[in-house]
């Protein structure tokens, strides 16, 4: 009797790559010293004690025990217009707002309500491999923007007005930029924006790291003051990373009344609703921690100074683009694999790094540096470090 199959759609997709990469350090000796886990973009340091508090009451409440909204607690999206109306001074109210259980399931929520089995939707290249993997596993075709080094990898606008045909269905775009850092202009944004509503393609930004922008009281850009952006802007976020509670598995999704509602069927099938316990605690915090987020903001550039002054002392690698919680990096080995480098560098140098390559195609020279998890101090230890494994090889 023949084996039942999987879905090829998800069993030729790679393994999750944070798991793999980790597993390398299994071989570091410790002779440099701690390890340096540059790998995966977590806080570098831990929840307000305020939050902790609130997780507590919230979870041993049986309140939020039970089922609850499909599109997130009252208090959750009233508290969180609020937070982005204020900071896009736009007029944000809770209707626009569906909680997710984390901002990949954001992603995967939106990307299912405006596109099917078929269709295509444009990234730029490098990308987020959760995004690419999220289309290939639901059989939605990709294409891509090329990005480059020479312009910081912020994508030209008339790059992605000659790749928007008429089959595209949504433009992905990430800023501050998953894996490179690269911050998008205001009105770079603005002019893709114009592109997407003519062309009657839906732009998803995902503005996950947007409170570790150099200045965290502008606004990033002015798409949400404008007439009618509900019939073309959909905005994601985290409260992963501001609140420094990855694990609680929150995100938002921002846009029309028509876009919740759909969401809304999605997300029913996928988790009814998101970890209740941590929506009332987040509510609570966002309007009181943000002083404290202010703080975080500035410690996370403080941390990208050192590795810009890091990369000033090694002029064999190359920093291509820095912003928010990434570094892109150019490693200097002529025709080694951005893989082999990664590895070289897990389990020679105790510094874990993502390959360039799992962020798409021709980025092989090029390595991820999730910063913001090592204090500044850690960070300067990667002078030696990779001062070392170049002179070694």
């Amino acid at each position: 009797m023949p084996a039942p199959l999987f879905n090829p759609l998800v069993a030729n997709l790679s393994a999750p790559p944070i798991p793999l990469v980790q597993a390398w350090t299994d071989a570091y000796s410790g002779a440099q010293g701690p390890l340096i886990d540059l790998s995966q973009a977590v806080p570098g340091y831990p929840p307000h004690r305020d939050m902790l508090k609130w997780l507590g009451e919230t979870a041993s409440s049986a309140a939020y025990a039970g089922y609850g909204p499909i599109e997130g607690e009252a208090v959750l999206r009233e508290a969180y217009a609020e937070h982005v109306a204020g900071l896009y001074g736009a007029p944000v109210a809770a209707d626009n707002v569906h909680i997710t259980a984390g901002c990949n399931q954001a992603f995967i929520a939106a990307i299912m309500a405006v596109a099917g089995a078929g269709d295509t939707v444009l990234m730029t290249n490098p990308f987020y491999f959760n995004h690419q993997s999220t289309l290939a596993m639901l059989g939605i075709k990709s294409r891509t923007v090329e990005c480059s080094a020479a312009k910081s990898f912020v994508p030209e606008v008339q790059a992605i007005a000659g790749a928007l045909t008429g089959d595209i269905r949504a433009l992905a775009l990430v800023t501050p930029n998953n894996p490179t850092g690269a911050i998008y202009p205001p009105q770079m944004l603005e002019a893709v924006y114009d592109l997407c509503r003519a062309n009657g393609t839906w732009l998803i930004l995902d503005e996950t790291y947007r409170d570790f922008l150099p200045s965290g009281s502008e606004a990033p850009h002015g798409l949400l003051r404008l007439p009618g952006w509900h019939d073309t802007l959909i905005q994601l976020y985290s409260f992963s990373k501001s609140f420094c509670i990855p694990g609680h598995r929150l995100g938002a999704i921002v846009g029309g009344p028509k876009v919740v509602e759909n969401v809304a069927k999605v997300m029913d099938n996928l988790q009814i609703c998101a970890p209740r316990a941590p929506q009332a605690a987040v509510a609570r915090a966002i309007a009181p921690l943000a002083s404290w987020r202010e703080a975080n903001r500035a410690e996370i550039a403080g941390r990208a100074n050192a590795l810009h002054d890091v990369m000033r002392r090694l002029p064999e690698w190359r920093l291509e683009a820095i912003g928010a919680y990434f570094a892109f990096i150019r490693h200097p080995f002529d025709g080694v694999s951005s893989v082999e480098v990664a590895e070289r560098l897990a389990k020679k140098a105790g510094v874990l790094a993502l390959p360039g390559a799992f962020f798409g195609e021709g980025q092989d020279r090029s390595l991820r540096f999730a910063f913001a998890n090592a204090d500044a101090a850690t960070i300067r230890l990667l002078e030696g470090r990779l001062g070392r494994l170049s002179s070694s090889a």
